[in-house]
């Protein structure tokens, strides 16, 4: 029997991945985010699922509420609920604007709490149900010119961790929390901008495909916290380990690795209006393998194969 699974933050990066996973699999689906046109693009990718669309503002008040009683309207019910909604800010914290910051706290952290609030409420309702939440590494260690991000990861972690301890009494009723590391999603490009830099994703870089994989995963077993990334347990080390010497290296990575050489101009990004135009499932942060097999690799293999033959 196919599931109702309810997707907030459904049109760009890990969501839309995480849509296309579970029409696969012959879930039925109710896709929210903020964008009606890019809901549309992503209900057509998602043809083969039975799918309602819901354009929804995570941070309006009264809208998770709404996208419930949308679901439970159309399918009848609710089996997993999925919340990637989140956006992104680079910039000191005392040179990000405070409207700025507020937003994304709102935005990735409360909104998220009331995902939870609404989906619990119909979990209890009906005795079971799974409700998974996308943190990050960033809700284990910190990184500068990101501090809205953090506090926001932090803050779902505390949560998630809490809500777990409260619900060991409802064994049916379960929540996951998929922390990816670097992933490659356009958040990166649509974040608002108060630094000076085009952020990016330091490597290594996984795509959102793999981390949506490990959402459907959660949804089919469920776990209290899934890390996805090959350095997420090197970088959680260091950061309790040797406190010192993270904190003296990680400014210079971040910004070597985590910070591009475009220059911009101070923006608000898409923290308070989407962007359609920019979204999608990857954020072009992988290595195109076509490039790759013609270019460097494929000289190489031309060269050996002139030397051998």
């Amino acid at each position: 029997m196919s599931r109702v699974v309810v997707i907030a933050g459904a049109t760009s990066g890990i969501g839309r991945a995480t849509a296309r996973a579970f029409a696969e699999r012959g879930d039925r689906l109710v896709l929210a985010a903020r964008a009606p046109r890019t809901l549309a693009e992503v209900r057509a990718e998602c043809a083969d699922a039975d799918v309602l669309t819901v354009p929804t503002d995570v941070t309006e008040p009264g809208a998770l509420e709404a996208l419930a009683e949308a679901a439970i309207a159309r399918f009848g019910r609710i089996d997993v609920w999925v919340h990637t909604a989140a956006v992104m800010a680079y910039g000191r914290f005392d040179e990000l604007p405070e409207r700025v910051f507020d937003q994304v706290v709102r935005t990735d952290l409360l909104a998220a709490a009331g995902a939870v609030r609404v989906a619990l409420r119909h979990f209890r309702a009906t005795g079971a149900g799974t409700l998974i939440l996308t943190g990050s590494v960033l809700g284990h260690v910190t990184a500068p010119y990101m501090s809205a991000y953090v506090v926001s990861k932090w803050g779902l972690q505390g949560l998630a961790r809490t809500v777990q301890q409260e619900l060991r009494d409802s064994p049916r009723i379960r929540l996951c929390l998929v922390n990816p590391g670097s992933v490659d999603t356009p958040v990166y490009q649509q974040a608002a901008n108060y630094l000076g830099r085009v952020g990016r994703p330091p490597p290594p870089v996984a795509g959102a495909q793999r981390v949506a994989r490990a959402i459907v995963d959660c949804a089919d077993r469920p776990r209290r916290e899934v890390s996805v990334g090959r350095l997420n347990v090197v970088l959680r080390a260091g950061f309790t380990v040797l406190p010192g010497i993270y904190d003296v290296l990680v400014g210079p990575l971040m910004r070597l690795a985590g910070l591009s050489g475009r220059s911009v101009a101070a923006h608000d990004g898409s923290v308070f209006a989407p962007n359609p135009a920019g979204e999608s499932v990857g954020g072009g942060h992988l290595p195109d393998l076509r490039q790759l097999v013609s270019g460097p690799v494929g000289a190489v293999g031309a060269a050996l194969r002139r030397r051998l033959g």
